[in-house]
């Protein structure tokens, strides 16, 4: 009999067993090669390849799937879409199109029965134990509701979910193996544990933080009302996705964060330089006047400018986000073709 986990709404789901001794054996053999493996005689241009490809893989999460495909903060000419999709093949997760429905899905239905990890079935859940098992019915219905007519216009996002298991292979494991033995002598054990294991585990990791960590433990500068936080550690494993309780505020700013005094945000870095070229254009992000009010209405009070106590700070008014955002909407100035389904 198939094991069925309840969750809080009583709906039962099926464990997906294929997923659960998938994700248990990779972690298994990261385990295991971190006490076997010989760190110390493990070559330099080793270590160097495994972080440009976890940074690369982070930057193809970060960067393209969640702010370019997910929520159209910015623009991006084919070169630099090309770019961001060899980084996210190089991830080793989903289709884009299917990262970005359920995205999507998650936003408009954030930690409800069709939020496709709702963090208020706990860690486990909201970190991993969502891939484990079948979705929700809510989630199901929610997702062919979205419109993704967006990213189907895009020949690249519906080529990468044709060959996407393909592209995996290739880019995720089996060109970061090949390239250490070949290029500068690495062993193939070396290689094939430390990048082709344990640099996956640590990425997969990095990434379901954001949903698990970066929606129980920090701050709420932004709107104390919902339980997305401002965490730092996910901001570290994560190139700057941990700003999470201002990016489910404002999720149309490209930065996915204000950028303050002690902001961490490789992916923004990035996104600038290739403005610079002219490869990544219209980038959307609100006035510091917009951010303020919202600061002063729904925040916390630990905003390290305008929170409780400091100098400016208003009266906190009940007021919705939603709300503010109507009688503010003019003053953004979003394009029409911004699409809702992300907000």
């Amino acid at each position: 009999m198939a094991a069925t986990p309840r969750d809080p709404s009583g709906m039962q789901q099926p464990i997906i067993w294929g997923n659960v001794i998938g994700i248990l054996v990779f972690h298994l053999l990261a385990l295991y090669a971190l006490v076997t493996l010989p760190l110390t005689e493990i070559r330099w241009q080793t270590y160097l390849w495994g972080y440009f490809l976890y940074l690369a893989g982070g930057f193809g999460v970060a960067g393209g799937v969640h702010r370019l495909w997910s929520h159209r903060t910015y623009k991006a000419k084919w070169p630099l879409r090309v770019i961001l999709l060899i980084c996210f093949s190089i991830s080793g997760q989903n289709s884009v199109f299917d990262w970005v429905r359920d995205h999507r899905i998650h936003h408009k239905f954030s930690e409800t029965d069709a939020d496709p990890h709702n963090a208020n079935r706990g860690f486990f859940f909201s970190h991993v134990g969502w891939l484990m098992q079948k979705k929700h019915p809510e989630v199901l219905r929610r997702g062919r509701q979205v419109d993704m007519s967006d990213v189907l216009a895009d020949p690249l996002v519906r080529f990468h979910k044709k060959y996407f298991s393909l592209l995996k292979l290739l880019l995720c494991f089996f060109i970061p193996v090949v390239v250490p033995p070949l290029l500068w002598g690495e062993g193939w054990y070396n290689s094939a544990m430390g990048i082709g294991i344990v640099r996956y585990v640590l990425l997969l990791n990095a990434a379901w933080s954001v949903n698990s960590l970066a929606h129980i433990w920090g701050g709420k500068p932004y709107d104390r009302e919902i339980s997305p936080t401002e965490n730092i550690l996910v901001t570290w494993l994560t190139a700057g996705e941990g700003w999470h309780n201002y990016h489910h505020a404002i999720p149309w700013d490209y930065k996915a964060a204000e950028l303050g005094p002690t902001t961490i945000n490789w992916t923004t870095y990035l996104i600038e330089m290739f403005s610079r070229i002219g490869w990544a254009y219209d980038l959307k992000t609100p006035s510091s006047e917009l951010i303020r009010k919202l600061v002063q209405r729904r925040g916390d009070g630990s905003h390290y400018k305008w929170g409780a106590g400091k100098e400016g700070t208003e009266s906190i008014v009940g007021q919705s986000v939603g709300d503010k955002f109507q009688q503010w909407g003019a003053a953004r100035e979003l394009p029409e073709e911004m699409p809702t389904e992300c907000e």
